[in-house]
């Protein structure tokens, strides 16, 4: 199967469903174009309710099946699978290109992070443990003993997006599997081939059928998966308002819920300028700008901002629109032409009101124009909402915490960038600034996957990283030896 995704020409690649076990690719059928190549690339079946209640039935059973398999077992299958993305990992990347537009060398990229993600659950897998408890430090607890085991949670669901759909797949799934689930994947529409693949690479590792099922399909499969009464936690990336609908449908169930951002990056007056402006064009239209860290909001000290300008213009000019299969392209083309139609329309109105359009505002079919709009009001789209496109705000701030002040006025608070060079200021944003994370002499675009991630207000809650995400995808199991004690037993 891996390798007949893979091996992507002219033809339709055709994604298939993983149900109960078996591959298959009847009913229905949805076509994915690729953006650039304005073509049908992909092939994929959408699920009907019979798929989704063949789902729920199988993964009863598959749960306790695959709780049964050591840690170590899970993890030389994670090894396995982390050997096999760095192998496959030019085939992956055009994949991602023909489905998604995405330039090659930043497919490749992911795919060094799939490789990364997999090794790291696959460590995690193997520190998996419990606590002794201290129960004889308090009176009741004399004579006792107590000790707890993270225990598999049971079924995992899922859900992942299109902007990086082969890593954040790698994520949820190489996490889930590592805590000893299974795991019910609703792919991307827009992706259906590449996340078809790596579901294949983890099951050429070794995985066991039953740790995974895959479906494909839109809203209203997720909202049935979510509604699902066999899953015990659900992940999802996406947007805030999908993620809204999500919490509606799961009810009580667990979640972890990764949304949107509009993130921001501050460049302090004693700053390198230079190096923040060519930080700033490298990773504001990194795939295009579509990432939920990528940077959108720049505030650059008035002092520096006409410098600041320079350098990021002359960055931003320089870099390569055009064919994503292309090695030396830096911009593909976004997800659809709405898509790009939002960067344009949302620059006009920016414009409208004020700012000024210092280059781009065009777009040719899904392909947007890196676009820089300077000083646009405050309340302009472009502030305000999350663009996730190829479009980076610039504005001029006075004061650290007045620019603090005005990061936070976003209902979005993911992650932020900050360049200086004085650790006053450093730890002052830290502890002021309403995100889940801050890159220091980096843009807010930058992420270890290593590392927790995640966000606060409609940025969502929960930390996806392995070790973070393990906690989520298993529960505390305690055990109380009465009578028995490890403390000694007298009063």
């Amino acid at each position: 199967m891996l390798q007949t995704l893979l091996k992507v020409g002219d033809d339709l690649v055709q994604a298939a469903a993983l149900v109960a076990g078996e591959w298959g690719g009847e009913g229905p059928q949805t076509e994915r174009a690729g953006p650039y190549l304005r073509r049908p690339v992909s092939r994929a079946p959408v699920a009907r309710p019979a798929d989704v209640a063949a789902v729920r039935d199988y993964a009863r059973d598959a749960a306790r099946r695959v709780a049964r398999l050591s840690p170590a077992a899970r993890a030389d299958i994670l090894e396995r699978a982390s050997a096999g993305a760095v192998r496959n990992r030019d085939a992956f990347a055009r994949l991602l290109a023909l489905e998604l537009g995405k330039p090659v060398k930043d497919g490749r990229g992911e795919i060094d992070r799939v490789a990364d993600t997999f090794a790291v659950c696959a460590a995690e897998a193997r520190r998996i443990g419990g606590e002794n408890l201290p129960v004889a430090g308090w009176g009741r607890g004399v004579g006792t003993t107590a000790f707890t085991y993270r225990a598999p949670v049971g079924v995992a669901l899922a859900i992942t997006p299109f902007n990086a759909p082969a890593n954040l797949l790698a994520h949820k799934l190489g996490a889930s599997f590592a805590a000893g689930n299974t795991t019910i994947v609703k792919a991307p529409p827009q992706a259906p081939a590449t996340s078809t693949a790596i579901v294949a690479l983890l099951l050429e590792a070794g995985m066991p059928y039953e740790a995974v099922q895959l479906l494909h399909g839109g809203g209203e499969v997720g909202a049935a998966l979510c509604a699902a009464e066999e899953v015990g936690v659900i992940s999802f990336t996406g947007s805030a308002e999908t993620g809204d609908a999500v919490a509606r449908a799961a009810g009580a169930r667990r979640l972890v819920l990764e949304l949107g951002g509009n993130a921001a990056t501050i460049v302090c007056e004693d700053a390198d300028v230079a190096e923040a402006a060519r930080v700033c064009a490298r990773t504001g239209y990194t795939n295009s700008g579509q990432s939920c860290i990528s940077v959108q909001r720049v505030y650059v000290q008035r002092t520096r901002i006409a410098e600041f300008l320079e350098h990021f213009t002359a960055a931003v000019g320089a870099l390569r629109v055009g064919d994503p299969l292309d090695d030396g392209t830096d911009v593909g083309s976004m997800v659809d032409d709405e898509a790009a139609e939002r960067v344009v329309r949302w620059s006009a109105e920016a414009a409208a009101g004020g700012g000024r359009i210092l280059l781009g505002g065009t777009r040719e079919g899904a392909t947007a124009a890196p676009t820089i709009v300077a000083e646009p009001p405050p309340d302009a789209s472009v502030i305000t909402r999350e663009v996730f496109g190829a479009l980076v705000a610039v504005q001029p701030y006075d004061t650290l915490p007045e620019v603090i002040d005005r990061c936070n006025a976003s209902r979005f608070g993911l992650q932020a960038g900050l360049f200086t060079r004085d650790i006053d200021r450093i730890v002052t944003a830290w502890r002021d600034l309403e995100v889940g994370g801050l890159v220091v002499n980096g843009s807010s675009n930058f992420r270890l996957d290593h590392v927790p991630f995640g966000g606060v207000k409609d940025s969502g809650f929960g930390r996806e990283s392995p070790r973070w995400m393990i906690e989520d995808y298993t529960t505390v199991k305690t055990l109380l030896l009465r009578g028995t004690s490890l403390w000694g037993d007298h009063a």
